[in-house]
């Protein structure tokens, strides 16, 4: 049976991209066909077939199957904001429904769609929905990223306890460190497997430009959450 699964994070810029690209490129080898989704971007950058997301191109450049760009990112909004502010900008409001059609159309197309959110999980879609509700309306269990800096225990198990009490099933959640200078790393990683009942199922250490491609092998338990669960629902 196909189905998708929710990365989601901490907060923005916590590596929610680089663990969704790694996670595909490990399903992938796994021998499943995986497409990426990223729902709702702000910060586009207009082109000549309109406005696109860097993190949207990257999740569709490493999906199985070729795809328009529409199909990864149904909503893209100019203005670097909340997604419900800018939507506002265009007079228009983010709908759960569009979404969930879109990514419906995605699962009868691969085996996984590996789907990523937008900031943290309560981040405003419209004035009725989050990220959360979202999630729920999808019906997919979440993987959190969490970017280990000064600050990300509270954090962590805020939003650990948001998932919780949203009745989201938490498949895990990956350390990553986005914070080259943070000398805490060992003791913060031990604190928060300390707090978390979710297991720890992969560790990113700082990485510069280029290493991203070491990523996926560090995701191999993740990959192989994924991968049990698909198998459990053949």
């Amino acid at each position: 049976m196909r189905e998708g699964l929710f990365v989601t994070g901490t907060d923005t810029g916590v590596g929610k991209t680089t663990v969704a690209l790694a996670l595909i490129d490990g399903l992938k080898e796994a021998g499943l066909r995986v497409a990426g989704m990223k729902p709702i971007a702000t910060g586009c950058v207009r082109t000549a077939e309109g406005l696109k997301n860097a993190d949207g191109l990257a999740l569709l450049e490493r999906s199985s199957v070729p795809l328009p760009y529409a199909s990864v990112n149904p909503y893209a909004f100019e203005p670097p904001v909340a997604p419900h502010l800018a939507a506002t900008t265009v007079d228009t409001e983010i709908s759960l429904g569009a979404v969930s059609d879109v990514y419906r159309e995605l699962l009868q197309q691969v085996d996984c769609v590996v789907v990523e959110g937008i900031g943290g999980w309560r981040v405003p879609l419209n004035h009725q929905a989050f990220v959360s509700t979202l999630v729920r309306y999808l019906g997919l269990p979440a993987l959190l990223v969490v970017g280990v800096r000064l600050g990300c225990i509270n954090h962590a198990l805020l939003t650990v306890e948001a998932i919780e009490r949203d009745e989201v099933k938490m498949l895990g959640w990956v350390a990553n460190q986005v914070d080259v200078d943070y000398r805490y790393v060992e003791a913060t990683v031990t604190s928060l497997e300390r707090f978390i009942e979710a297991p720890l199922l992969g560790r990113i250490p700082y990485l510069r430009p280029g290493e991203e491609n070491t990523v996926p092998s560090l995701l191999g338990e993740v990959v192989r959450t994924v991968l049990e669960r698909q198998t459990v629902r053949l």
